[in-house]
């Protein structure tokens, strides 16, 4: 089975439409970029895309270069502005801005993309807050697939911040035994191979192949490499997809269901402010 993640959108995009338009006041959005880079540009698009389709109205900030200080600055202010329900700062940032200051500084209760040490605090000890949009997003196709996760040995290839660190505990939640593997695990195929659930997100093209993959597996690709202009995932989908139970494609699979998230996590930030 190919997980199609535009249609899982789709139907997400109607549900939260109604939700929207239900409320007495309008969301907003406010996006802050930093620097032209190209594939933060087209994120930052399809972002505006969406939220604009279920109501959300998006300023975007773009600044070709600022200091630390200004930019945190700009979002004091920001987290002042009661008409402001999201703030989210695209990543990377260059290199002279020290991101943790510059996220950390987001008013936890409008932090949309869910990375301040507050929210990534909140999740590791069960209090509700805001959790990081890709993690959520491969939550939200695993519970669409039916995917019975208790007992079950999910396998996550990497660590970060944005997808590994959260999906540890969400995984958890649902009773998952979990494995984190990284650049330093030794015998990465041996650990791969006992996965029920594989989540690969590091950000190699093709690293997994059908070798690394346990017959009748779910595989979730979060890698998007682009190489002389086109996308390719960490798994290699052609060489795999005939031995999992289901697969996510790259593009179409799990980038969809991280601006869904978002979307999500706009409504519940809304809902907390309103508390």
């Amino acid at each position: 089975m190919i997980i199609d993640g535009k249609e899982i959108q789709k139907s997400k995009l109607i549900e939260y439409k109604k939700k929207i338009g239900n409320l007495t006041k309008t969301l907003k959005l406010v996006v802050i970029q930093v620097g032209n880079d190209e594939a933060s540009s087209v994120y930052v698009k399809n972002k505006t895309t969406a939220c604009k389709k279920v109501g959300i109205e998006v300023d975007n900030i773009k600044y070709e270069s600022i200091t630390e200080k200004k930019l945190i600055e700009t979002i004091e202010s920001l987290n002042n502005d009661s008409t402001v329900t999201g703030i989210l700062v695209q990543l990377p940032l260059p290199k002279e801005i020290d991101e943790n200051n510059v996220i950390n500084s987001i008013d936890p209760l409008k932090d949309v993309d869910g990375l301040t040490t507050i929210n990534i605090g909140k999740l590791f000890t069960s209090e509700r807050g805001l959790v990081p949009c890709t993690a959520k997003g491969i939550m939200e196709i695993l519970n669409n697939t039916n995917t019975e996760l208790e007992g079950k040995h999910s396998v996550i290839v990497g660590r970060s911040r944005l997808v590994g660190l959260p999906l540890i505990k969400l995984l958890l939640n649902e009773n998952a035994t979990v494995t984190v593997c990284h650049s330093k695990t030794k015998d990465l195929k041996e650990t791969t191979k006992t996965a029920d659930v594989l989540i690969v997100a590091v950000g190699q093209k093709h690293l997994i192949t059908e070798e690394y993959v346990k017959e009748g597996a779910i595989v979730i690709d979060v890698g998007i490499n682009r190489i002389d202009g086109h996308l390719y995932g960490d798994c290699d989908y052609n060489n795999i997809k005939g031995k999992c139970q289901a697969i996510t494609p790259v593009p179409g699979g799990v980038g969809p269901l991280t601006i869904t998230m978002l979307i999500d996590n706009i409504i519940e930030a809304y809902n907390l402010q309103n508390h």
